[in-house]
């Protein structure tokens, strides 16, 4: 999926979050989609909402429609069965930042930069600080809201927001890399892992090991479970269902 606006910055308008939200859904029970990969064109990864859509030219109503969009794409990016990948390559900021956030892996470029800088304008990042505050330590999320500035691709590294961080002319071979391994794993196996992951990480340890004892119990009831034992037993490449 690549983010096609750079003249606008890529920011996520009602329609972008529209157009979004419907590439993801495309296809996701589909046997041949494996994983999905976020890009953009141009320099900026993203700048966040469009501006222009939250002046006092819309009403209430419009403002709130962008806001619930956003948050159901931020949160169907999660909950889809599918590992998504942020590739970004430039400057991610404010609801930008958040896309990054709320992806299962990022991989930046070197270039990359990412900042909540809505407080310098009077509209405090208060949903993409949802998806910072449980991307980043505390600290680190509160400065980014407070202070506007940005975290360098190493800085974004050091403190968790991203996964990776390579040359500018690395990024597409890393993120396909990547991509690779996962595609070589059983697809059914990496969505109940990807769900329990998300479902146990809210929860207290003693919780999140019994929901997690029950799902390692299921895992071996599916197909690829039993097929990749045995064929790990068998010293062979395992031959998945999907």
């Amino acid at each position: 999926i690549i983010l096609s606006n750079p003249g606008r910055r890529n920011a996520l308008s009602l329609a972008m979050l529209q157009s979004l939200r419907q590439d993801l859904l495309h296809d996701v029970k589909g046997k041949e989609l494996r994983v999905i990969v976020i890009s953009a064109e141009g320099p900026v990864f993203c700048s966040g909402h469009d501006l222009k859509e939250l002046s006092s030219e819309d009403d209430v109503k419009h403002h709130s429609q962008v806001f619930e969009i956003c948050a159901e794409v931020m949160t169907l990016i999660q909950k889809l069965p599918i590992p998504v990948i942020a590739k970004v390559n430039g400057l991610a900021t404010a609801a930008g930042c958040q896309l990054v956030a709320s992806c299962d892996i990022a991989v930046a470029s070197e270039k990359a930069q990412f900042a909540t800088p809505g407080v310098n304008i009077g509209l405090f990042c208060s949903t993409p600080a949802v998806a910072l505050g449980r991307s980043l330590p505390r600290k680190v999320a509160l400065e980014m809201l407070f202070t506007g500035e940005p975290l360098s691709a190493r800085e974004a590294l050091m403190h968790g927001l991203v996964s990776k961080v390579v040359p500018e002319d690395k990024l597409e071979e890393e993120t396909m890399k990547i991509s690779r391994k996962i595609c070589e794993s059983s697809k059914s196996v990496l969505a109940l892992g990807k769900a329990t992951f998300y479902r146990q990480i809210t929860q207290d340890l003693d919780t999140a090991y019994r929901m997690t004892t029950q799902v390692m119990v299921e895992n071996l009831t599916l197909r690829d479970g039993q097929e990749g034992i045995e064929a790990f037993i068998q010293k062979r490449q395992p031959v998945w269902s999907h």
